[in-house]
C-alpha cells in the first residue's frame, strides 16, 4: 500500500454513528507512517468524485461506510486504476466480511497499515438498454430485493435480524413470479465500462458447475429469487453463495424455486449457515456471465441498495451481468490468498458434511466484519475535502 490515505466519509450517516467512530480510526492510523486526508461527502455521487480525484493524486481511497458506499467507490477506484481500503461502518458490511476485514474500527485501521493490495473481481450489470453499472458484492431479484427496499426504508433495521424481519415482510406480500436465467451465451450486449473482463486470459468456460439450472437458451421457472454473487455474503452475513470466491473470475448464480411460503422461510434460516444449497428447491451454477428476466415488475438490489438503473426492472427486460476478473485492487489482511467464506468447504460440499459440522464453523469470530451500523448514503453538506 502507499503512504497516503484519503478517507471518504459521510459524517451524518447512521444518525452520526460514522462520525462517532472516526476518532478511533484516526487515532489508530496516527500510529503508522501514513498521511491521512479526510474527505467528507455530500452524497454517493460526490463520494465517487472524491475517490477519482484522490486516486489521481496517488492516494489509497478508504471507504468509511457500508456496502452501498463500498460498491460505488470500488467502481470509481477501479476505473481510476487506484487502490481501495475499507473501514466497515454500515448495516451489512458484507464485502468487508468477505475480505476478512475486522468490524472494529481499530482493527480495520490496522489492516490499512499492515495489509497489502490484492486484485479482486467486480461485476458489471446492465438493465435493458440502460447504462452499465459496476457492483462489488451481489445482485439480487425477488424476495431479497423487495426485502432490501423495506429494510432501507426502515429506521429500525439493525444487522442480520433487521434484514430477516424485512425479508419476512417481503415474503408475506410476495406475488408469484417466473424467472428466466441464461448462462449459456457470452453475448451480453453490454457497453464497455472501461474495465476489462479478462476472460481471454482466464480460460474459463460457461456453466462450470451446474447443480440445479438446466442447459439451453435459458432456465425458466416460477420462483422466489435469483442471486448473482461475487461475494458469498448478503444482508449482514447471510451466506447466500457459500462457494463464492472473489478471485476466481466467476459469478455464482443461486436460484430458489417456487413452493409454499414456509419453504422459503426454511431457505432463509439455512442460508444463515450456508447450507440452503443442499435443498432441492435451491439451484446453483457458476458462469462468467448471466442474463436474467422476470415476468413482472420488481426492484433489483445491488450492494445493499436498489440498483440505480433498474428501480424497478420492467417485466421481460433483460438484466445482463458479467464478471470483471481482477478489476479492483483492495487492501486485505492476507494478500494473494483465495478469498472465500469460512464455511466454503462445508457449505459447498454439502453431501459430505453434517449440519453440526457446519455450525461449528459458523458464526465467525466476533472481530469479523459484522454490522449494526447504517449505510452511508444519506446526503449532508460537504464540510471539508
Amino acid at each position: 500500500m502507499g503512504d497516503a490515505l484519503c478517507l471518504v466519509v459521510n459524517p451524518a450517516a447512521g444518525r452520526g454513528r460514522v462520525a462517532r467512530m472516526l476518532p478511533e480510526v484516526l487515532g489508530a492510523l496516527s500510529a503508522g507512517p501514513v498521511s491521512v486526508r479526510l474527505c467528507e461527502s455530500a452524497s454517493l455521487s460526490h463520494a465517487e468524485e472524491l475517490a477519482v480525484d484522490a486516486s489521481g493524486q496517488g492516494e489509497a481511497v478508504v471507504a468509511v461506510g457500508g456496502d452501498g458506499l463500498v460498491g460505488r467507490l470500488a467502481a470509481a477506484v477501479a476505473g481510476a486504476d487506484g487502490v481501495l481500503g475499507i473501514i466497515p461502518a454500515g448495516r451489512g458490511n458484507d464485502f468487508a466480511r468477505m475480505l476478512g476485514i475486522p468490524a472494529r474500527p481499530a482493527g480495520a485501521a490496522a489492516v490499512l497499515l499492515k495489509g497489502q493490495p490484492q486484485a479482486v473481481d467486480l461485476m458489471a450489470v446492465r438493465a435493458a438498454d440502460g447504462p452499465e453499472q459496476v457492483v462489488a458484492g451481489s445482485i439480487y431479484l425477488g424476495v431479497p430485493s423487495e426485502g432490501g427496499e423495506i429494510a432501507n426504508n426502515s429506521r429500525l433495521t439493525v444487522g442480520a435480524i433487521g434484514y430477516q424481519l424485512a425479508g419476512l415482510r417481503a415474503l408475506f406480500a410476495w406475488k408469484p413470479a417466473t424467472f428466466v436465467v441464461d448462462t449459456t451465451t457470452g453475448d451480453t450486449g453490454m457497453a464497455d465500462t472501461g474495465l476489462s473482463t479478462g476472460m481471454a486470459h482466464t480460460g474459463l468456460s460457461t456453466g462450470v458447475a451446474d447443480t440445479g439450472l438446466s442447459a439451453g437458451s435459458g432456465d425458466r421457472f416460477p420462483g422466489f429469487c435469483v442471486v448473482i454473487a461475487n461475494s458469498a455474503y448478503l444482508a449482514a452475513g447471510t451466506i447466500a453463495a457459500p462457494s463464492a470466491d472473489v478471485t476466481d473470475g466467476l459469478l455464482d448464480v443461486i436460484t430458489v424455486r417456487h413452493g409454499p411460503k414456509p419453504s422459503f422461510v426454511r431457505v432463509m434460516l439455512r442460508a444463515g449457515h450456508g447450507t440452503h444449497v443442499r435443498l432441492k428447491q435451491v439451484g446453483t451454477r457458476t458462469a462468467p456471465w448471466v442474463t436474467v428476466t422476470a415476468d413482472r415488475v420488481m426492484p433489483v438490489g445491488a450492494d445493499g441498495e436498489t440498483l440505480r438503473y433498474a428501480s424497478p426492472l420492467q417485466a421481460g427486460a433483460p438484466l445482463r451481468i458479467r464478471a470483471l476478473p481482477g478489476a479492483l485492487r483492495v487492501i486485505t489482511p492476507a494478500p494473494h490468498a483465495p478469498l472465500r467464506p469460512a464455511v466454503h468447504r462445508s457449505a459447498a460440499m454439502t453431501r459430505h458434511r453434517s449440519p453440526e459440522t457446519v455450525r461449528r464453523l459458523w458464526p465467525p469470530r466476533k472481530d469479523s466484519a459484522n454490522s449494526g451500523r447504517a449505510e452511508s448514503s444519506a446526503g449532508v453538506p460537504a464540510i471539508r475535502t
